[in-house]
């Protein structure tokens, strides 16, 4: 089936959305891709879209595509995929087919991003350095870009501290961008992944970025930015992060400097402050995240656990109304929460009510 996937991710206009409409309405990627014109024209698929369709399946020759990604050491995974990242295929549009290098494990759930701008300052630096590393040593995956400056600091300090790190481009895996970090890539794949939503020969070019941006902010449970300006894409990616119902930090700057305008803004609009990586550790509810993959790995989740993961949301409710809904007896879904929360799943926000841990969502927008 993969082979369907990639055929779609080399046709021009075929997006998320109208991937899945085509999928809804001939049952799987496959027939999709071989369903006749009349029919994919008659669901309301736009002329552009359908003649680069139609030219795709004449085109190419999707196992000579799929055996040259192979080739490179490139490994693919598509939404219907059980190991696709799961907060990932949580946010809009999200994309179709991952293309990597490394791996992506189960604590890689516990993941943060660490962004910020390529000219980035001595303080800035030191403050990637540290939170990276800070949050490492609490068993946290740093995600970011790859870029120079801020994002490249993070990526080298989880390496340093013997973290995983996951890394996002706007370009096919067989170019790395920028070259100087050819070495920093490999490091990456060893501990972590680089990861694409784009094929092999697709070149780096402006206007992938904000898209990459998204993902960054889709495989993290929050968006830590360093420094950057209003208009960088370090905001850019808190701004997704926000609209994908993840939480910002923002680290505080100089009101003289330029490089931490955006921080500083974002704070002022509501963003958390990270002055520590404690800060993030504490408002995520990841101060115990090795005992809680323990927790998870030992003691799995039971039926009346599951139960309680659909019911509950961000938006809180009593452990009384809980056993209402359920109609459990309340020792039952006591202890239920109390396992829960030693896993990390959910978590008390005061007064017997209890949301998902990784639900709480930001408060604020961005104008």
């Amino acid at each position: 089936m993969l082979r369907y996937w990639l055929g779609f991710n080399k046709t021009p206009g075929i997006g998320a959305r109208r991937l899945q409409s085509l999928i809804n309405r001939f049952g799987s990627v496959q027939a999709a891709w071989q369903a006749p014109a009349h029919e994919l024209a008659e669901l309301g698929l736009e002329q552009r879209a359908l003649n680069n369709l139609l030219a795709a399946r004449s085109q190419l020759n999707l196992d000579a595509e799929l055996e040259r990604t192979q080739a490179a050491g490139v490994r693919l995974i598509s939404w219907d995929d059980p190991a696709y990242p799961s907060y990932l295929k949580q946010i809009p549009s999200p994309p179709p087919l991952l293309f990597f290098k490394g791996d992506f494990l189960p604590e890689d759930e516990y993941a943060v991003a660490i962004v910020g701008t390529r000219r980035s300052t001595v303080y800035g630096r030191e403050c990637a350095l540290r939170l990276s590393q800070n949050l490492v040593a609490a068993g946290v995956t740093i995600v970011s870009g790859l870029a120079r400056g801020i994002d490249g600091i993070a990526h080298r300090a989880a390496l340093e501290a013997g973290g995983r790190t996951i890394a996002v481009l706007g370009n096919g895996l067989d170019t790395i961008y920028p070259s100087e970090h050819r070495q920093l890539a490999a490091q990456i794949v060893q501990r972590g992944a680089l990861v694409s939503e784009h094929a092999l020969g697709v070149h780096p070019e402006a206007r992938h970025f904000p898209a990459r941006n998204r993902i960054i902010s889709g495989l993290s449970l929050a968006v830590v930015v360093v420094e950057g300006r209003w208009s960088s894409g370090a905001i850019i990616t808190a701004k997704q992060a926000l609209e994908q119902g993840r939480e910002v930090f923002a680290v505080p700057g100089s009101i003289l400097s330029q490089s931490s305008e955006g921080p500083n803004r974002l704070l002022k609009e509501g963003a958390t402050p990270a002055l520590s990586a404690n800060d993030i550790l504490e408002a995520l509810n990841l101060t115990q995240v090795t005992q809680q993959l323990d927790a998870r790995h030992i003691l799995p989740t039971d039926p009346t656990e599951a139960q309680l993961l659909e019911k509950l949301s961000a938006e809180p409710l009593h452990i009384d109304e809980i056993g209402r809904i359920m109609q459990l007896p309340a020792p039952e879904v006591a202890s239920a929460l109390a396992m829960l929360e030693l896993k990390g799943m959910v978590r008390q926000v005061g007064g017997m009510q209890y949301v998902l841990a990784r639900e709480s969502g930001p408060v604020y927008r961005i104008d």
